[in-house]
């Protein structure tokens, strides 16, 4: 599996954090170990060009998610198979802002907004209150599966 992490946004991010956050969510959702996903950190003018060429909205977003062979997630007995799963884009100034309006870090923000991302690559949408429910529930697990795995981690 190929987790490429760049940082074009100007703020130090813990991209340590974002790797094992995506080795573990992939791992927890069957993709293949052949897969590959990029994660870009961009700062607000990259992200507002983005948002504007391809939502057609304006401002900086949070997170872009740019699927690729439209890989779905597998299950422990037919993972998903090798491919492209594409880029998640990821702007650390929105995330710090929005970490602030719900009284949480920035760390905590980018990992949620990264396992937002990779779900979108994997196919969840939230467009309907059922697509809220099972990609929000599971968004929800992923995370909190990673912060126990974190937790162990610092105490061994």
């Amino acid at each position: 599996m190929t987790i490429e992490i760049s940082n074009e946004s100007g703020i130090a991010v813990d991209e340590a954090v974002l790797l094992r956050l995506t080795e573990r969510n992939l791992a927890e959702l069957h993709v293949s170990a052949d897969a590959d996903v990029a994660i870009l950190l961009v700062d607000e003018g990259a992200m507002e060009a983005l948002h504007v060429q391809w939502m057609d909205e304006p401002g900086p977003t949070d997170v872009l998610s740019f699927p690729m062979d439209e890989l779905r997630p597998g299950t422990e007995d037919a993972p998903t198979p090798p491919g492209l799963l594409g880029d998640i884009v990821l702007c650390p100034q929105v995330a710090e802002t929005q970490a602030v309006a719900a009284h949480h870090s920035t760390k905590d923000e980018l990992i949620m907004l990264t396992t937002h991302g990779l779900l979108h690559l994997l196919g969840f949408d939230h467009a309907t209150a059922d697509e809220e429910r099972e990609m929000f529930g599971l968004q929800k697990d992923l995370i909190a599966g990673f912060q126990a795995a974190e937790r162990r981690r610092h105490r061994a």
